[in-house]
């Protein structure tokens, strides 16, 4: 079995289309997609450059050129593709993810479990505060706590109305241990958008930063990520979000107990694609493009 990890394509068309090219090669079983999938903008960018490339850069870009590899790989040979998205991606466009699931071209999996092959599939997009505005996928982890230099969930915009109970008092532990539930998670895989906190795989580019004299935390992943992955032991986590975390560690890959964890975002100009079996996780590696 092989399988594809890719996260924060921030809507560059140069890495998108090599991540086409590469699954009309290598032709995977599964890819799976963890977000901030268009640009900042909110719109497709040209390599290299700010000019906006599509208004529809869902529908007209990513959703098109998925149906045409579906057309020419044939249905057998099309992956199951699996997609959340990310901090950077206004909610908004939810609905057009929706309908794209609808054709058949990917599934869906934030807040849900899916299976595949022996395989449950869980997806989870929320990060915790940020110092970004949006914060469409933005809750407290573990309390109604903000780190120094971040803006609360509570003060942010957002492109979907959200009830304010929500805004709140929701936190990303309660969201995993309602996602979750009682289940047996051995042989779970999780898409997520945050890393877990105090990982090789959340280290920011924050050293010797203060604000009012306030040491700035270098880990930026989340505790309750870390937290649910200890105590649950899923087969494998999937992340991104941190794209210069890799850079600063010198390690794409970390574990918990017997979790495996990758992260597939990086800070240069090419396309990271993380190539795993599920069977073999072991035997892992990052392709550069």
């Amino acid at each position: 079995m092989l399988c594809y990890h890719v996260s924060d394509l921030h809507g560059r068309i140069d890495r998108y289309n090599k991540l086409f090219q590469q699954i009309a090669v290598e032709k995977p079983d599964a890819v799976f997609i963890g977000g901030d999938i268009f640009a900042h903008s909110g719109f497709g960018i040209m390599p290299g450059g700010g000019e906006l490339y599509h208004q529809d850069f869902l529908n007209d870009f990513i959703a098109n050129q998925l149906f045409q590899l579906r057309e020419s790989m044939g249905r057998f040979d099309y992956p199951s593709v699996f997609i959340i998205l990310g901090n950077d991606d206004p909610r908004m466009e939810e609905a057009s993810v929706l309908d794209i699931a609808g054709q058949g071209l990917w599934q869906y999996v934030h807040d849900r479990r899916v299976q595949w092959r022996q395989y449950d599939i869980y997806g989870y997009a929320i990060v915790p505060p940020s110092p970004f505005l949006r914060k469409d996928w933005e809750k407290y982890d573990v309390s109604r706590y903000v780190d120094p230099g971040c803006i609360s969930p509570e003060d942010g915009k957002r492109s979907v109305p959200v009830n304010q109970d929500s805004i709140r008092y929701g936190t990303i532990k309660q969201d995993l241990d309602s996602l979750a539930g009682d289940e047996d998670l051995s042989k779970a895989i999780f898409l997520f958008h945050t890393p877990p906190y105090k990982t090789k795989l959340d280290r920011a580019a924050l050293d010797g930063k203060m604000i009012d004299y306030v040491p700035l935390d270098v880990h930026v992943g989340s505790i309750a990520v870390q937290r649910f992955i200890r105590a649950r032991q899923p087969l494998l986590t999937l992340h991104g979000h941190v794209h210069e975390s890799t850079r600063l560690t010198g390690q794409w890959r970390d574990m918990i107990g017997q979790t495996h964890m990758f992260n597939a975002s990086c800070d240069g100009d090419e396309l990271c694609i993380v190539r795993f079996d599920p069977e073999i996780l072991d035997q892992a590696n990052r392709l550069m493009l």
